[in-house]
């Protein structure tokens, strides 16, 4: 009898061993198949927010960023990131296609609420990207990237962007029927945008590219008090009320993070703010909060305790520690934002640097860039690399292993070995834009910016400075962050170089390695890279 019992309990020791061992595989395979996850991906795009008005980088801001500034300390702060264009169309082409604005149509300012795609049909994105290799996609936010709007009447259409004159007429925009190009046919699965800058009709939301009522008014600019809280006269929709964009955009990120959350497929979020661009409108509770007394701070304020309820979803999902959060601004301040008050109050939007939005200066394009990703990023770190908002193409093909084509991201770099301390950063030049076309290349300390051969401001000012034209401009950022002193002629073999590599990715059609490609097929001449065709 008592064999019989110790053979039973060695058969049920052994069964609980096994078990034992089979639970401890599953668990084992569990926490390996979460930690190898891909990350959720969410890129926020501030507009016109300065480098200074975050006090993470700031010093002396007059303006208190807590989120942002606990966002940066969990993560990781770039000193030196910038947009490829001082202005918001541009910068945001390269984002989401990984390719420098210039080699478009578009070589100076931006589009407008009813200008055509510039995105061209055959052109990979980020989110088409990332939606081909199993994420969920979506783009919530101010697009103003050019629109194909299905037209009344057979009247006049483009196929994309391709010049300064190819608007649409706002009368003959069927409002009632989807977009025929738009975000969803570029990669993403959801999509709730407004066309344009907050300021430039058509006033409506588009929601899986159409729009969510049809316009039956016209909004008139002159019905705002405040010089900065203004918009162009144009056509509005009775859901559209100007001071409710940002929280509505902000909610619907909350809502898809929620519905996405946790589930087997990763998503990515491009979330491009309407805002600190005007109409500056903070609201209750945020209105009159800031110390300085100016709507832009207050709204600044709005933006950052906003971004705070976003991380706390992520937090509270569970989420946060395999996501991959950047914010960063499409350039830099916006003078037209009460700047006045800000420097009677001693806050310096740019910072150290000259310039603002618009500007070849730093301030035009140094913009602040905030990462964070728990699970790969240690907190409290610091990148003083130099970066370009293309490059985030290339680290999320990183990211997923995916290898471009010699057509796709061909001016991207891959962020990911700054990100993880693992690998080599391959970006050593860096080409800005300011938002008349004009150039500048960027190699180490080295500036250098190269006019049409008309010649352009030598300190970036207005054009009744009549006596500070220059051919090409060399400033060393080490010894002269403000930009005052041009010194090409003291470095002739300075320009000389940087004015070669120049030559070569413009001609080149590309920044990266790979095939040689060409710029998109443009309408008249490029005055403004005529250096690069002409002896």
């Amino acid at each position: 009898m008592k064999t019989k019992t110790n053979q039973v309990f060695k058969i049920k020791f052994l069964l609980l061993a096994v078990l034992l061992i089979n639970t401890n595989c599953a668990s084992s395979q569990t926490s390996k198949k979460t930690k190898n996850k891909r990350p959720n991906i969410i890129y926020i795009l501030a507009d016109d927010l300065g480098i200074g008005d975050l006090s993470i980088y700031n010093e002396n801001s007059k303006i208190h960023t807590p989120n942002l500034d606990k966002m940066g300390k969990e993560g990781m702060m770039f000193t030196d990131a910038h947009t490829s264009s001082s202005v918001c169309t541009p910068t945001r082409y390269g984002i989401l296609t990984g390719r420098y604005n210039w080699r478009t149509p578009l070589k100076e300012f931006v589009t407008w609420g009813n200008s055509p795609s510039l995105i061209q049909k055959n052109r990979l994105t980020v989110a088409q990207l990332l939606k081909d290799n199993g994420y969920k996609t979506a783009n919530i936010g101010k697009w103003h990237l050019g629109l194909n709007w299905t037209m009344k009447n057979n009247s006049q259409e483009f196929d994309h962007f391709s010049g300064k004159t190819d608007r649409l007429n706002f009368k003959n925009i069927d409002y009632s029927k989807p977009l025929k190009f738009g975000p969803k046919n570029m990669g993403f699965d959801y999509s709730y945008i407004i066309s344009a800058s907050l300021n430039m009709p058509p006033f409506v939301y588009i929601e899986n590219d159409k729009a969510t009522m049809v316009p039956t008014g016209i909004s008139s600019q002159t019905k705002k008090q405040s010089p900065f809280a203004t918009w162009i006269r144009g056509e509005i929709a009775d859901d559209f009320k100007h001071d409710e964009v940002l929280p509505n955009v902000v909610n619907k990120s909350i809502s898809f993070i929620k519905e996405n959350a946790n589930k087997e497929e990763p998503f990515f979020m491009y979330i491009p703010l309407p805002s600190p661009h005007n109409p500056v409108l903070p609201i209750a509770p945020w209105k009159g909060k800031s110390e300085i007394g100016s709507p832009y701070a207050d709204f600044v304020i709005m933006i950052d305790d906003l971004m705070g309820t976003i991380f706390k979803t992520l937090k509270e999902k569970g989420i946060d520690e395999n996501t991959l959060v950047i914010f960063t601004s499409d350039n830099g301040f916006a003078t037209t934002n009460d700047l006045k008050t800000l420097r009677k109050k001693k806050h310096s939007p740019s910072y150290i640097y000259s310039g603002y939005k618009g500007s070849f200066l730093e301030g035009g394009h140094r913009v602040p860039f905030l990462v964070k990703w728990p699970e790969k990023i240690k907190p409290n770190s610091v990148s003083d690399a130099i970066i370009c908002t293309t490059d985030f193409m290339a680290t999320c093909a990183d990211i997923i292993n995916y290898n471009f084509k010699d057509n796709e991201a061909e001016d991207s770099f891959s962020m990911l070995p700054l990100l993880t301390n693992e690998g080599n950063y391959l970006r050593d030049v860096t080409i800005h834009h300011d938002k008349y076309g004009v150039f500048a290349i960027r190699k180490g300390d080295w500036k250098l910016i190269v006019s049409p051969n008309s010649g352009i401001m030598a300190s970036g000012k207005t054009k009744k400075h009549k006596n500070v034209y220059s051919k090409e401009i060399l400033y060393n950022l080490k010894t002269d962050i403000k930009e005052k002193k041009n010194i090409a002629n003291k470095f002739p073999e300075i320009v000389k170089e940087l004015k070669k590599i120049l030559l070569k990715q413009i001609n080149d059609g590309r920044s990266t390695s790979g095939e040689v490609q060409k710029n998109d097929a443009i309408i008249g001449e490029w005055p403004q890279a005529d250096f690069a065709f002409k002896k």
